[in-house]
């Protein structure tokens, strides 16, 4: 297993590293059959408005797919403690989920999505400020999937919003969670006519079916 430390904004100290290794090849050690790569990225936000400011960041790949998780708080080593605790959960998360599918080929997947409380501000009397420019570029292999295996896929990355391309169409859509109304939606591109995809008749932006997914919120 090829586990990578980087740092932003910090230096990746010897004492650093020997926490990073010691906490999260405990977090994986169950899991290495399914890791092929660990990536850990560590940083420091500059600007004293943001708080909390250290950030841990956790990227796994697990044959094909990939597993993510973030922490931020007034500690380095609490934010590392907190997303080794984060990951090993969301591994198990995963190592269920390839077994349940594995037992029930056949059977419709349902999506259980817990209730959180909405915050209703969430940068208080801040000003959002957007970066000057691009700081960071990520690259991804892009398999074929249906909206059903996209879905399973937010749910083990740690963010609200997925791409993919749809298997049905062979075009690039995003599988995102919908803040107001709740559920899921997916964003799919226009064809020259200003249409939907051909294919399936539907238009740029369509919410995912309630039966296949439990709407959030």
């Amino acid at each position: 297993m090829k586990l990578v430390i980087q740092g932003k904004n910090i230096e990746i100290t010897d004492a650093i590293r020997e926490y990073v290794n010691q906490k999260i090849e405990k977090a994986v050690s169950h899991f290495q059959t399914l890791t092929t790569e660990v990536d850990i990225h560590l940083s420091v936000a500059r600007n004293p408005r943001i708080n909390p400011k250290q950030t841990a960041e956790v990227t796994i790949y697990a044959n094909g797919s990939v597993i993510r998780a973030e922490e931020s708080t007034e500690s380095l080593y609490a934010s590392i403690d907190l997303v080794a605790d984060k990951i090993a959960r969301q591994l198990r998360k995963f190592k269920e989920k390839r077994h349940d599918n594995k037992i029930q080929t056949n059977a419709k997947t349902v999506a259980v999505v817990d209730e959180l409380p909405v915050v209703a501000d969430l940068i208080g009397d801040r000003t959002p400020e957007l970066p000057a420019e691009v700081v960071r570029t990520k690259y991804f292999a892009m398999p074929a999937m249906s909206v059903q295996e996209a879905l399973e896929q937010l749910e083990i990355i740690d963010h609200d919003f997925y791409m993919f391309r749809n298997a049905e169409t062979g075009e690039i859509n995003v599988l995102y969670q919908r803040k107001t109304h709740g559920g899921y939606g997916v964003i799919q591109p226009r064809n020259a006519n200003g249409n939907g995809n051909s294919k399936n008749g539907k238009t740029a932006e369509s919410a995912v079916p309630e039966k296949s997914v439990a709407a959030k919120g």
